[in-house]
C-alpha cells in the first residue's frame, strides 16, 4: 500500500523539499512513473509536479518517456558512481589511517585540497589522551604546513625523489605534522597521507623515524588505488 507523504510547506525551502520530494517518489523496481503516481507517492497536485519535472528534466536527473511517464535519468547514475567511489576509496583509505595510528602512536588523517583550503576527509585519533582536536570536514588555509605542501606536490617533483615533509608550529603552535602525496593511477593527486601529533612529543627527530612507516604506508595505500608506489627508494621499510 502506497504511504502518502506530508505535503511540504509552501516556505524557506519548501521548494527545494518539493523537488526532492519528487526525485525520492522513485524505488527499487520503478522502470518509470505515471504522472498519477506521482501524484499518489508525494502528495503533490500534477500542476506542481509538472513544473518541478521540468526543472528535473533540466538538470538530468529524469527524463520523459514517449508514453508521458517519466524515468530517472543519467544524471542519477553520475551521481551514484561518484558516491560509490567515495565509498570505495574510504574502505581503502581507512584501514591505513588505523595502521599508521597502531605503528606511530600519533593521529593518522588524510587531506584532500578544497580550492583555498585543505580538508581532513579521514581521520584515527591517537590513543594518547593529549592530542591534536580536529575531525573529518574541518578545513585548514593551504599554509606551510606538512599535508599543504603535499598537496601541492606534482607528481613528477613526488618521482624524482621525495622524503616527508614535516612542519612544526605553522598552523597551530602546539601541533607538528609529518605528510606525502598520494596518487592515484593516471598520475592525478589524490591527497595527502598525514601523521599529526603535539609538537613536543612529534620532534623532528621523532618524525625522521616514522619516514619508513608513512613512506610505506603510502606506498600500500597507491597500490591498492591503482597508482605505482613512488616512496619504497627515498624512506626505509618498516623492518629497516
Amino acid at each position: 500500500m502506497n504511504t502518502l507523504r506530508p505535503r511540504p510547506e509552501v516556505a524557506g525551502v519548501a521548494s527545494a523539499d518539493r523537488v526532492l520530494t519528487v526525485l525520492t517518489a522513485f524505488r527499487i523496481g520503478d522502470s518509470a512513473l505515471s504522472l498519477a503516481e506521482l501524484t499518489t507517492r508525494t502528495g503533490l497536485i500534477k500542476s506542481t509536479i509538472m513544473r518541478l519535472l521540468v526543472s528535473l528534466e533540466t538538470f538530468g536527473l529524469v527524463t520523459r518517456l514517449a508514453d508521458g511517464r517519466y524515468m530517472l535519468a543519467s544524471e542519477v547514475v553520475r551521481l551514484n558512481a561518484i558516491y560509490q567511489d567515495a565509498h570505495d576509496v574510504e574502505r581503502h583509505i581507512m584501514p591505513r589511517l588505523h595502521q599508521l595510528t597502531e605503528e606511530s602512536g600519533e593521529t593518522a588523517s588524510f587531506y584532500v585540497r578544497h580550492g583555498a583550503y585543505r580538508l581532513c576527509q579521514y581521520r584515527v585519533n591517537s590513543p594518547h589522551r593529549l592530542r591534536l582536536h580536529l575531525q573529518p570536514g574541518d578545513m585548514r588555509p593551504m599554509d606551510e604546513a606538512a599535508s599543504a605542501q603535499a598537496l601541492q606536490t606534482s607528481h613528477e617533483v613526488a618521482k624524482a625523489g621525495l622524503t616527508p615533509y614535516y612542519s612544526c608550529g605553522v598552523t597551530d603552535p602546539h601541533a607538528a605534522s609529518l605528510a606525502l602525496p598520494i596518487y592515484g593511477a593516471q598520475e592525478e593527486l589524490l591527497g595527502a597521507l598525514v601523521i599529526s601529533g603535539p609538537a613536543n612529543r612529534l620532534t623532528q627527530e621523532r618524525a625522521r623515524a616514522l619516514h619508513g612507516v608513512l613512506g610505506a604506508t603510502a606506498d600500500e595505500l597507491t597500490r591498492s588505488l591503482g597508482g605505482k608506489p613512488l616512496y619504497g627508494s627515498t624512506v626505509k621499510n618498516r623492518t629497516d
